[in-house]
């Protein structure tokens, strides 16, 4: 009896040692990676470029690579250029004279992948370039198939250019085909335009950049619906 008492016990101590296995933990994704270099829509001196970033961390202690996406147009339609690998920085040779647009991800070692950083976007300088193009517009609202009450919507954006001297000015395309062709703004100088708005339709917009020199940018189509 006292031999079966003393096996008890000493399982119970056995089992209360061994601590978790972490082999049976779920396995998270990686943070997601914070851009440094280049930062926020930088000139860049070089067409040479330098790209850093911080480190990602895992909870589950896995070893992490990052994917780097580099394309010229905002929504990464046409990757420029992409590899993986374990570092925190890169470096590429791209066109002169060009923007561009770079977002990160980290991935673990058992394929489990954070959600791309935020996007940064810069452009390369060229040979006696007097006018650089304006950044590809942001939006702010409506946010994409987002579903609206009511009979007035705002269309809102944001737009940059590193010639911080230019003055921009934007057309807005809106309508219910895609693309929209139909100009409901020409010129207009403020970040957002109000438009009246059917109930259960789809809608669709764009923006065109211009600055003060004739260069143009054109944005993406943007899309929301009504009830």
């Amino acid at each position: 009896m006292k031999y079966f008492i003393y096996l008890t016990l000493l399982n119970i101590l056995l089992t209360s040692c061994s601590g978790s296995d972490d082999s049976t933990l779920e396995n998270e994704p990686p943070t997601v990676p914070i851009l440094v270099n280049p930062t926020d829509n930088q000139l860049c001196l070089d067409n040479n470029v330098s790209f850093e970033w911080n480190r990602s961390t895992d909870v589950n202690r896995d070893s992490i690579t990052y994917q780097i996406q580099l394309a010229k147009e905002n929504t990464f339609a046409q990757i420029e250029k992409t590899f993986e690998k374990s570092d925190n920085i890169a470096s590429f040779t791209l066109s002169k004279n060009t923007a561009y647009y770079w977002r990160i991800k980290a991935i673990d070692s058992k394929g489990s992948a954070s959600a791309f950083s935020t996007i940064f976007k810069f452009y390369t300088s060229g040979d006696a370039v007097v006018n650089h193009l304006p950044f590809a517009p942001d939006l702010t609202q409506p946010l994409i198939n987002s579903v609206l009450t009511g009979t007035i919507a705002t269309l809102g954006w944001t737009a940059s250019d590193v010639d911080v001297t230019d003055v921009l000015s934007y057309d807005v395309y809106f309508g219910s085909i895609n693309p929209p062709t139909e100009k409901i703004g020409d010129n207009i100088s403020t970040i957002s335009t109000t438009i009246t708005v059917e109930p259960a339709k789809q809608y669709f917009w764009r923006v065109v950049v211009k600055d003060n020199k004739g260069g143009e940018t054109i944005g993406q189509v943007w899309k929301f619906k009504t009830n």
